[in-house]
């Protein structure tokens, strides 16, 4: 199993940007005529967000071209052997082909609405269905379960560390998406906060 999880992991790396990154930006700025990534390097809290992200993502690729490129330094990672089985490995997994599949269907259901960060100088439409109607929040719904799945397919210390610090990041980029949303629809976006969870 680890054998082919050494071509699984940075498969599915390359097809989470190309798919949920690349190529939707590339559609969606067709569509609106402005590149729809507005990650910032502003000194609020946004940007501070944005900069923590951004490494975040890069240490995620890092470490599976490491897991692929040097399996014998697998163990510098501490693993957590009393996790490592195949059952727990199917598991994430299957939560990772969920969490990609179920990240471009909601991309799909904001159309042109879909951005990666803030974009303070042209209103969006507010999305509530599809997807959208069981969680505010699809896509960071989507890259919880992803690093979850991660850590379920290679348990160690610093997947561990990935998936709290990735946890906390969204946590917190949530609810400034959240706080600006409600400034820009008003009592729209607060009706949509009061009927449909976060995430789940």
């Amino acid at each position: 199993m680890n054998y082919y999880l050494r071509y699984i992991l940075p498969a599915y790396c390359t097809l989470y940007f190309l798919f949920l990154i690349v190529i939707r930006a590339w559609s969606v700025q067709k569509q609106i005529g402005k590149n729809p990534v507005l990650l910032t390097s502003s000194d609020d809290l946004h940007g501070l967000i944005s900069k923590y992200f951004g490494l975040w993502m890069a240490l995620l690729c890092v470490y599976t071209v490491v897991y692929a490129v040097f399996p014998m330094g697998y163990r510098y990672f501490l693993p957590m052997d009393f996790l490592d089985s195949n059952v727990v490995k199917f598991a994430g997994l299957a939560i990772l082909a969920v969490s990609l599949v179920g990240t471009y269907m909601a991309q799909g259901d904001m159309k042109k609405s879909w951005r990666v960060g803030i974009d303070e100088q042209q209103k969006t439409e507010l999305v509530t269905t599809g997807i959208f109607s069981y969680t505010r929040n699809p896509i960071y719904a989507g890259m919880l379960a992803s690093i979850i799945g991660l850590f379920l397919v290679t348990p160690n210390a610093f997947t561990l560390i990935l998936a709290v610090v990735g946890y906390l990041l969204i946590q917190v980029q949530v609810r400034v998406e959240e706080e600006f949303l409600l400034k820009m629809h008003g009592g729209l976006y607060a009706d949509y906060k009061a009927s449909v969870r976060r995430f789940i």
